[in-house]
């Protein structure tokens, strides 16, 4: 396994990784060849540590898991969809300030943790 903290998730997992889990879980949909995923990278994994333990952060292959992304409607990379009690809570597409990220997914955790 590698030093990231994200959680790669497929069509097949998608159901129980996201859907099922018992914290919030930031979705980061992407591509191996999209220059600004590769940017977002970093963010992400600095976000999994700061939330550990209070949100799970997973990222799903657009070109391998062409089912999750129809079902979503993902049509552009980066998205990023915070998933609460396995629905959809909040959604950012392109390239967000990690500011922007942050303030979202407080939303969620502070709900969960109220």
């Amino acid at each position: 396994m590698t030093d990231s903290k994200l959680i790669p998730v497929t069509d097949a997992t998608f159901a129980e990784q996201v859907l099922g889990a018992q914290t919030p879980v930031l979705v980061k949909f992407e591509a191996q060849w999209c220059g600004p995923c590769k940017a977002m990278k970093p963010m992400v994994d600095e976000i999994a540590t700061e939330y550990s333990g209070r949100l799970t952060v997973a990222t799903v292959d657009i070109e391998d898991n062409q089912q999750t992304v129809y079902r979503l409607g993902v049509r552009a990379v980066p998205t990023v969809v915070l998933f609460k009690n396995g629905e959809v809570f909040a959604q950012k597409v392109g390239l967000p300030r990690k500011a922007d990220l942050t303030a979202m997914i407080d939303k969620a955790v502070e709900k969960a943790v109220a």
